[in-house]
């Protein structure tokens, strides 16, 4: 199995325009957060903000068998960690521009951007996400049920 390092490198080599960098140091906040039975299935890099010049809010972004994680390494000291389990999460919009695209996550409880990801990604992001979340969400209505 991949480690997160090698899936956020192939989707960098795979999508080059796409900006980021310390993919290591944010990984190892996904692997500190992940649970006993969880593994990831897919993971980028992305700047968690919506401004396409601020270059410094690299996050990586991994998709598990059970939420979506976001990992960011902060410079000095700390780190930031958000998880967005499958009841929490009400939709995807992507954005598209001229070199770089967006990705817009709305959760009940905030409403979560990702910038300066390469066009040509826009489309196997969009289908990895939407693909998880519709699985994902089909066994949280099982439970309720």
């Amino acid at each position: 199995m991949q480690s997160i390092y090698q899936m956020v490198a192939e989707f960098k080599k795979r999508y080059p325009l796409t900006i980021g960098w310390r993919y290591q140091k944010n990984a190892s906040v996904i692997l500190k957060h992940l649970n006993p039975n969880e593994y990831v299935q897919y993971a980028f890099i992305a700047q968690k903000n919506d401004n396409p010049f601020n270059i410094l809010g690299s996050a990586v972004i991994a998709l598990t068998n059970e939420r979506i994680l976001i990992g960011r390494k902060r410079v000095v000291i700390g780190y930031f960690f958000d998880s967005i389990t499958p009841d929490l999460f009400n939709d995807l919009k992507i954005a598209g521009g001229f070199l770089w695209g967006k990705v817009y996550i709305d959760t009940v409880k905030e409403f979560i951007t990702l910038s300066n990801i390469s066009n040509d990604a826009l489309p196997e992001l969009e289908t990895a996400i939407s693909a998880f979340m519709m699985e994902q969400k089909k066994k949280y209505h099982l439970k309720d049920e």
